[in-house]
């Protein structure tokens, strides 16, 4: 009987072990980007990645425009035309110093829906580390993957985004600063 108890006992810890632990691991697999598309990749690297995939519409160097800002790219696809069975809908890949640092894929409503995704990427990934109605965010040390409404998954170079973020000249609103005041005071 005691014997019983103690192996109740180590499943027990066992399975809060792993409900503890696995979460941890499923986060540092988080990919990277999609579909041969990855962060951190060239501007003619991702050109030649997204012309092997026909997922993406991909039409050439007219998808390819200068953001405002210094060595700011933007590549954006439309598979309306050149891939109307994707699941993809519109696509951008922005680049900062050369370097692919986001990537942002709209998908079609009208062939997947918001659960669906939300729940593949929980099985995958685990529970997210942010959730709100408007997005769910999963991180690593190097990627934030975010599920966001209507349905749009975004891969972020972590490093890049928070140097970027660091560098903003960009004081913030009296209402962002009274929002952070009252959120300071709970």
């Amino acid at each position: 009987m005691n014997n019983r108890k103690s192996h109740k006992f180590l499943a027990g810890a066992l399975a809060c072990l792993v409900a503890i632990v696995a979460p941890l691991f499923s986060e540092d697999s988080l990919p990277s980007g999609y579909a041969g598309v990855s962060l951190g990749m060239s501007l003619d690297a991702t050109k030649q990645a997204l012309k092997r995939d026909p997922q993406f519409g991909y039409r050439g160097d007219r998808d390819v425009s200068l953001l405002p800002g210094d060595s700011r790219i933007l590549i954006e696809t439309d598979t309306s035309i050149t891939a109307p069975h994707s699941f993809l809908d519109r696509c951008y890949f922005q680049f900062y110093d050369e370097k692919l640092y986001i990537i942002t894929i709209n998908l079609r409503q009208d062939k997947v829906d918001h659960y669906s995704v939300f729940s593949s990427l929980c099985k995958k990934y685990g529970n997210p580390v942010s959730l709100n109605p408007q997005k769910s965010e999963w991180r690593n040390d190097s990627v934030i993957m975010t599920l966001e409404r209507p349905l749009t998954i975004k891969y972020t170079d972590k490093a890049v985004f928070e140097s970027l973020v660091d560098q903003s000249l960009v004081e913030k609103t009296g209402r962002e600063r009274n929002t952070e005041k009252f959120l300071d005071g709970l």
